[in-house]
């Protein structure tokens, strides 16, 4: 399980979540940041620290979010 970051995001890019990530798994994209699913050990300090809470794990992403999981998977299969 990966942690998937999720529309309050959408154009905000505030960076605490990258701050705090241990292994580097948050990379920025043009108009929000990702998570790498394969770099992620699932710590959730990203979750607590992000200000705006659109950080979820992949299972609890809020109904109508999911989206996000599927641009999450598209932008680390076309970028890395």
């Amino acid at each position: 399980m990966a942690f998937v970051i999720t529309s309050p995001c959408h154009n905000e890019k505030s960076a605490e979540c990258v701050e705090v990530c241990p292994v580097d798994a948050i990379h920025p994209g043009k108009d929000m940041y990702y998570i790498d699913p394969d770099v992620c050990i699932d710590c959730a300090a990203c979750e607590t620290a992000c200000p705006v809470r659109a950080i979820y794990p992949e299972e609890e992403v809020p109904e109508g979010e999911e989206k996000y999981t599927l641009l999450n998977k598209e932008f680390f299969s076309q970028t890395f």
